[in-house]
């Protein structure tokens, strides 16, 4: 045990912010920890938007379902996948790219380097004493995203993280137990097994919601992830990666 891995255990989203702005200081040591995560082959295949204006910040928390906490934070990132300055390498180059920049294994490429650079930006800010929320939301409407940030082709809006000083920390929500995530050697296929771990797991959850501070409810995870997943959303992602230049094939 040592203190990142303490910050890393002790990880919790955070909704709700004091009015303090982060620090020039802060951000740049966010985004150059975030700049310090492994990148594949070198291509570093992201870009970070810091959103100050508050009409900007505005409409992104609409877009993301009214939600305030990305309007009232010490600071707003935008994580993007970014193969644009690929791109104009390929003309400075005068190098035939758009072959590559298109396929599948370059958009998983983006995404997963754009991942690993907001958790390293999180653990950063976590470290500060800072708290943080992933915000999915804006992916409600990634065409209107990439008009309000002046997105060029290439550029995919993934999520947006609010960070700053904690008004309030929820309770700790339980992960799913080591045994169902960590497999050794090969996937656990039993549908018998899976089932028995995930009521283990409904238990603890139930408990989390009926005993926390505000917002108890009677729930579960399979029932929660069950309502979710039989209602398919943004159903106009595949639309925006085409019309971003991804998938043409």
């Amino acid at each position: 045990m040592n203190q990142v891995i303490e910050t890393l255990l002790n990880h919790r989203s955070v909704r709700s912010f004091t009015d303090e702005r982060l620090t020039e200081e802060q951000i740049r040591l966010i985004v150059e920890s975030a700049q310090r995560a492994s990148t594949s082959s070198f291509i570093q295949a992201y870009s970070i938007i810091g959103v100050t204006d508050s009409e900007k910040k505005a409409r992104l928390a609409e877009i993301a379902g009214n939600q305030n906490y990305v309007m009232n934070n010490g600071h707003f990132f935008v994580f993007c996948a970014d193969l644009y300055r690929h791109e104009v390498i390929g003309d400075m180059r005068d190098a035939e790219v758009a072959g590559t920049l298109e396929t599948d294994e370059k958009l998983l490429v983006a995404v997963i380097d754009a991942a690993l650079a907001s958790q390293n930006a999180v653990v950063a800010a976590e470290s500060m004493g800072l708290g943080i929320c992933y915000i999915g939301g804006i992916r409600n409407d990634m065409f209107a995203v990439k008009e309000l940030l002046g997105l060029p082709e290439r550029v995919l809006p993934l999520f947006g993280l609010a960070v700053g000083v904690p008004d309030h920390v929820e309770d700790q929500k339980p992960r799913l137990p080591f045994e169902h995530v960590y497999h050794e050697n090969t996937y656990e296929l039993d549908p018998n097994e899976l089932k028995r771990q995930l009521s283990h797991y409904d238990e603890t959850i139930h408990g989390y919601y009926a005993a926390r501070g505000a917002n108890r409810r009677d729930d579960t995870w399979t029932a929660q992830m069950g309502r979710m997943l039989s209602k398919p959303t943004r159903l106009d992602v595949k639309d925006f990666l085409k019309a971003q230049g991804y998938l043409k094939h």
